[in-house]
């Protein structure tokens, strides 16, 4: 088995408050960045110290989304809605006034988007007509985080009533519960094989689905405190997940076996809670954003 090593090449600054949203791009190279400052700024990997504004709002920012197919930004404002910004000339070309709550997750779908909010409702956009299609409402509680399976069209919702629902996105209709976890689910991905789906969060659990039937495969302690989010590899070969513990932690999807830690001691890691993490299909490097309101970046080498 290859050693890891780890090596942090840049910390990025200019958010004055807790950073939580955070997306590649669909050109790669750039990523975007979301804070309680209510600012969202673009990173260029290749001159990554020059982030540019591209909006302004006067809530925080929780949830960012990349519309592949129309290279549009989608950035949930709390407590007011969605701004749709054209990443070829980064200006706002139309918003949605849709919940008077938190908006922690945005995922795109073909013509779709789909919103979750802070009292347990979905919202379904449909992005040409720039209309509200339905609410579904899924419960009282937050839904915290969604992940897609495209080539199964299904919808996993992660929400704090402590379940993960999946739903298949041809008529909404449902197709597992999954209410293994004992506290709010933060955490959730599908892996790019579509295999397995992912699950963490408050409880510190990382619990992994077989997707032909979403049965419990596994069930790891992970963390200390809770998970906060999670990414695989282009490749799917590794994860990597991130934690209000302050650390972050590279995982070997066939093994399930933990390969690294990244933390302040051993590899100038975050100071307090680490709100989400991407692996970059430009780089190959891992960015992470925090409470700390700093952005880090981190070279991974395979030896």
């Amino acid at each position: 088995m290859p050693k890891i090593q780890v090596n942090k090449l840049y910390t990025l600054t200019g958010h004055n408050d807790s950073i939580f949203a955070l997306v590649e791009g669909n050109d790669p190279r750039y990523f975007y960045t979301g804070a309680g400052d209510g600012m969202v700024v673009k990173w260029d990997l290749d001159a990554p110290k020059d982030g540019k504004l591209i909006a302004k709002l006067p809530h925080s920012v929780y949830a960012l989304a990349i519309d592949d197919q129309r290279d549009l930004l989608f950035i949930g404002h709390n407590f007011e809605g969605v701004h749709v910004i054209d990443l070829n000339t980064n200006k706002e070309i139309w918003s949605l006034k849709i919940t008077d709550h938190a908006i922690f997750d945005i995922k795109i779908f073909k013509n779709q988007a789909f919103v979750g909010t802070g009292n347990g409702v979905i919202t379904v956009l449909d992005i040409e007509e720039r209309s509200i299609l339905k609410h579904v409402k899924l419960g009282e509680k937050n839904i915290r985080v969604m992940a897609l399976d495209v080539e199964k069209e299904h919808l996993a919702i992660g929400s704090s009533d402590n379940t993960v629902k999946v739903f298949d996105l041809n008529g909404f209709s449902p197709v597992k519960k999954l209410d293994e976890h004992t506290n709010s689910v933060f955490a959730l991905r599908y892996s790019p094989d579509g295999k397995l789906l992912i699950s963490g969060g408050r409880d510190a659990h990382l619990k992994i689905w077989d997707t032909k039937a979403y049965k419990l495969q596994e069930n790891i302690v992970a963390h200390m405190y809770a998970i906060n989010y999670l990414a695989f590899r282009e490749d799917g070969k590794y994860f990597v997940t991130c934690s209000m513990d302050k650390s972050i932690k590279l995982w070997e999807t066939a093994t399930l076996q933990l390969k690294k830690v990244i933390d302040k001691s051993r590899h100038a890691g975050h100071g307090t809670s680490v709100n989400k993490v991407i692996w970059s299909k430009y780089t190959q490097q891992i960015i992470a954003v925090s409470d700390d309101r700093t952005i880090s970046i981190w070279e991974i080498e395979l030896q």
